[in-house]
């Protein structure tokens, strides 16, 4: 049986479904990230996970044990805030002693563990500090010292690092799964960045409207998307209609693209994904357009270029050369097997 279990769990507000029948097995020390657009049902399952909500249906177990109608308080899972919550008059050492005091540990065996753990998120020199005296990356491994040093069976993160500036959160989301890996935490984050998911998650739950549309590894989900907005919001993406054939789609006169159609009816209305890393600009190619924009974003240039498939975004690598004028006419081609079907939309 897996570590953590939920079934059939649903959060009903009247006839609103904030959450539906979510099923989710977690196996222990796994990195699980629920993913998606604000009111798709990310938080309302951390909430539940945590007991901040009761829920209107459905099992949550936790090592075989049924805690699914326990209050917060008795759950024993370590929680840490969007706002990292932390108490301004305590220290830093105080603010991670908190839990431990809170359940009677003895003095020595506290200072210990408090010990330990600021050393895990390197603030082990900063003990006596105040938060207000912290920077916004310090504050939160503060946060999560806080939330581990119980030992906690599950730590669960409720948008850690949205509080922080984009390069302090790039190099938090690393350090952030360090630590996880090193205490082997059964962890579940919430986010609406699909970077941060993909970068350090073992799996990613996509939810939309209620719902966990694809579970899957961070590398099927990006290249195997079950869904025109898993597709979309997974990362940038070329979606093209078209019907399947044998073995192919035709995009336009004269123009198909190869796919592997398992899974779909030949004859079949469907959408082709082309991711634009996987578009390249080539002397000769299957597909002439011309560039209307570009954008460049240090590592890599982002076109936008017209054709008679319609608008494309393509991405290349900044490898020093010069690029692509606006308005220059280019072809466009690429590898055989990137192309990726997914079922068109219902209207």
């Amino acid at each position: 049986m897996s570590f953590l279990v939920l079934e059939n769990v649903s959060k009903f507000y009247g006839a609103f479904g904030a959450l539906v029948d979510m099923d989710l097995s977690v196996e222990r020390g796994e990195f699980i990230s629920l993913l998606g657009p604000s009111g798709c049902g990310k938080t309302t399952t951390l909430q539940a996970l945590a007991g901040f909500v009761p829920v209107t249906r459905g099992r949550i177990t936790l090592e075989g044990r049924d805690i699914t109608h326990l209050p917060a308080n008795q759950r024993g899972l370590g929680i840490v805030f969007q706002s990292y919550a932390l108490f301004p008059h305590m220290t830093v050492a105080q603010n991670v002693s908190f839990g431990l005091e809170m359940r009677k540990v003895p003095k020595a065996e506290c200072a210990s563990r408090v010990s330990e753990m600021l050393a895990l998120v390197h603030l082990d020199s900063m003990a006596q500090r105040y938060p207000r005296e912290l920077s916004g990356g310090q504050r939160q491994r503060v946060a999560i010292a806080r939330a581990l040093v119980i030992a906690p069976p599950v730590l669960l993160l409720d948008e850690p690092l949205s509080n922080l500036d984009a390069k302090l959160r790039e190099e938090m989301q690393f350090e952030l799964r360090r630590i996880q890996r090193k205490v082997g935490t059964t962890t579940i984050m919430v986010t609406h960045d699909q970077a941060e998911a993909l970068s350090i998650s073992d799996r990613v739950v996509v939810m939309e409207a209620g719902r966990a549309t694809q579970i899957d590894a961070p590398y099927r989900l990006y290249e195997h998307p079950r869904s025109e907005f898993i597709s979309g919001f997974v990362g940038k993406t070329n979606l093209l209609p078209g019907r399947l054939g044998a073995g192919s789609v035709a995009l336009a006169p004269g123009l198909a693209v190869d796919v592997d159609g398992t899974g779909f009816e030949a004859g079949s209305a469907v959408k082709v994904c082309l991711r634009p890393e996987k578009l390249r600009f080539v002397a000769q190619g299957r597909l002439a357009a011309r560039v209307e924009e570009r954008f460049f974003l240090g590592s890599q240039w982002l076109y936008r270029v017209s054709s008679q498939l319609g608008e494309l975004e393509v991405s290349c690598a900044n490898d020093g050369s010069a690029p692509h004028a606006e308005g220059a006419a280019v072809q466009i081609d690429w590898a055989p097997d990137v192309a990726r079907l997914v079922p068109v939309a219902a209207p």
